[in-house]
């Protein structure tokens, strides 16, 4: 099995929960603990293995792209995407990349900050030419607002069921994906009015028993998606999130 080197990052949300603390920057250059979430899912990222970045922006795109002019990434090369219609689901920014993969990747969210050896275990699963492996988090009791995160319901290695709403579940979705490249025609066939969202292309995989679980186990991560979240991320973030971490991220 060849090691995925690719990674996805969506990051063309305005994010209005977070608004207040933005100042006018999207919600990926925000920063937590004085870095921005984008730079730590890339710095993170790098120390996994990761290579090549392609990033969707869609918010704000100019001030995205103007920070990444700033840095170079030590072996890694990056493509920014921009999305028009940044105000639709988060599928649809998936979409946007269809064209630049071929091969397994990484795909992940620029408001989810994770520990290195989280995507480090996911990179080391082999995945299927028509799956996609979701991490997911059994230990519920330690992720900050509940209630806004994203259910799973597994039997055995197999996600079954996904979405916020659900009365039954015995796991989290930690936004962080292993996809082939068959995830682009999921999120095409799930799409309603022009619209989809990844949960809904996650969906249909799970129908087909396409969307394997990979537990986490140790691994640290959260959303940032609140001025509440970004608090209590600022409070652990020596204890789960600053390991050593390669410093590959640097400014120009």
């Amino acid at each position: 099995m060849s090691a995925v080197t690719e990674c996805l990052i969506l990051a063309a949300g305005k994010g209005s929960r977070i608004a207040s603390l933005a100042a006018g920057v999207p919600k990926p250059l925000v920063p937590v603990c004085g870095v921005p979430l984008l730079e730590h899912v890339m710095r993170s990222c790098s120390e996994a293995g990761i290579e090549r970045f392609v990033i969707v922006a869609g918010y704000r795109a100019d001030l995205i792209r103007r920070w990444l002019s700033d840095r170079t990434i030590a072996g890694a090369s990056v493509t920014l995407l921009e999305n028009p219609e940044y105000h639709k689901a988060n599928g649809i920014s998936a979409l946007v990349a269809k064209a630049e993969f071929n091969q397994p990747f990484l795909l992940l969210m620029a408001d989810h900050i994770f520990a290195p050896t989280t995507a480090k275990a996911l990179l080391r699963q082999p995945v299927a030419d028509d799956e996609v492996i979701l991490s997911v988090d059994p230990k519920m009791d330690r992720i900050f607002d509940l209630d806004d995160a994203t259910k799973v319901r597994c039997k055995g290695n197999l996600v079954v069921e996904i979405g916020k709403h659900l009365s039954q579940y015995d796991a989290l979705d930690t936004g962080m994906f292993l996809c082939s490249p068959a995830l682009f025609s999921c999120l095409e066939s799930a799409k309603k009015n022009g619209d989809c969202s990844l949960s809904d292309g996650m969906r249909k995989l799970a129908q087909r028993r396409k969307l394997r679980a990979f537990d986490i186990g140790g691994g640290h991560w959260q959303d940032v998606d609140s001025p509440q979240a970004l608090e209590h991320v600022e409070r652990i973030f020596e204890r789960d999130f600053s390991g050593k971490q390669a410093e590959s991220l640097v400014h120009a």
